[in-house]
């Protein structure tokens, strides 16, 4: 570490995010994706998220664990045919940290001018900006049960996974606020 971040980080008196929480793309097919993270790379599959944005674009994504509980994500459009998104997009990258340093975060941003999004998906709580480099940017608190929470949707993400394949795309994600 530089000596001026060493300045910078005692000089606001706060902790940096923790670990990466994960980093996402988008992908066409699903399947063909869970099958190379799962079966040949071997990261579980530990989440299929069947949602909609505020707008009501329905979308399914899936995460899986690398070893210090990040993940890599994918998210798949349900109309990605009539509405195609750049498969290289840069997805975004997510950072985990706890509520104080959050907080320090977006308050830090909206001081510098930065607009910045807060949104509650139930297993944790995202902090969201673009950073200069139009890379956006999550800096996420886990909920306090976020084991529990994976745990019990664990058991469930290859089927919900089928499901969204098959074209039932309700939504399964009952712990979020709407």
């Amino acid at each position: 570490m530089s000596s001026n971040a060493n300045t910078q980080s005692q000089q606001t008196g706060s902790k940096r995010p923790r670990r990466l929480h994960h980093a996402a793309w988008v992908t066409r097919d699903q399947e063909a994706t869970r099958q190379f993270y799962e079966d040949v790379v071997g990261l579980p599959m530990t989440a299929c998220w069947n949602e909609k944005t505020p707008t009501g674009r329905e979308y399914c994504h899936t995460f899986f664990e690398i070893g210090d509980g990040g993940a890599v994500v994918f998210f798949q459009w349900a109309d990605q045919d009539e509405n195609p998104i750049e498969l290289k997009s840069p997805g975004h990258l997510a950072l985990e940290c706890d509520a104080e340093t959050q907080q320090r975060i977006k308050d830090s941003l909206e001081a510098a001018g930065y607009e910045t999004e807060l949104k509650d998906h139930g297993y944790c709580i995202s902090l969201y900006v673009f950073d200069p480099n139009n890379l956006r940017v999550e800096f996420t608190v886990d909920h306090p049960d976020v084991v529990q929470i994976h745990t019990d949707y664990q058991a469930d993400a290859h089927g919900n996974l089928k499901r969204w394949l098959s074209g039932d795309h309700q939504v399964n994600n009952d712990i979020r606020s709407h």
